[in-house]
């Protein structure tokens, strides 16, 4: 016969289980979708391409939410296939404009990090494998959700009438607000993120 010490600790043990598992039972997962692209026809100007690049917020505003380390950091699901993404057609628009050079297209499922944390994903988790293109993706939840990203790519060829010669490395470092099912541009002289960002359960086609 069990004795109530041994009763009590097996009482506890089951609570905590059953607490650990409801609250990754109710963590929110979404997908995640990039167009990563990179310019061919001229914009903008010369610039001090070698300066550091912090990160900008877009659309952040008053925002609160879980503190880091009080809230489990993101965790990536596994990668969407093919079938599964919904940004096909802009891929296709881009690689036609002539302006525009698609360079990677990748989907992913995941959970989303405490606000202000920037924990995410590097491009070679997320299957990202271009020759001078490294960074990481972070998907962050607070009062809003906000999706960021720190990317670098190294061209051999930049786009012309940016006064950058081979072997320069551009910098894009932008946090935006994001709303679902939203198509969201994240934009840099060089190259450029087209992203979509959807709840895994009960998807629906983008909007605008």
């Amino acid at each position: 016969m069990m004795n109530p010490r041994s009763l009590a600790s097996s009482w506890f043990a089951a609570v905590c289980l059953f607490l650990a598992t409801d609250a990754v039972a109710q963590e929110t997962v979404y997908n995640v979708e990039l167009i990563i692209f990179r310019v061919t026809a001229p914009q903008g100007g010369a610039e001090n391409w070698s300066a550091q690049t912090s990160l900008r917020s877009v659309g952040s505003g008053a925002e609160s939410g879980s503190a880091a380390g009080t809230a489990p950091l993101g965790r990536l699901i596994g990668t969407l296939p093919p079938e599964r993404l919904q940004l096909g057609q802009i891929e296709r628009r881009l690689r036609t404009s002539g302006a525009y050079e698609p360079v990677a297209h990748v989907g992913w499922s995941q959970t989303a990090s405490p606000w202000g944390t920037r924990a995410g994903f590097s491009l070679d988790q997320l299957g990202v494998r271009v020759p001078g293109l490294s960074g990481t993706v972070f998907l962050e939840r607070g009062q809003y959700l906000h999706l960021g990203m720190t990317l670098s790519y190294t061209m051999s060829d930049p786009p012309p009438g940016l006064g950058a010669g081979s072997g320069t490395t551009f910098t894009l470092s932008e946090s935006r607000r994001v709303r679902l099912y939203d198509r969201n541009y994240y934009d840099h002289p060089a190259f450029g993120v087209i992203a979509l960002v959807t709840p895994a359960q009960g998807s629906r086609p983008a909007g605008r």
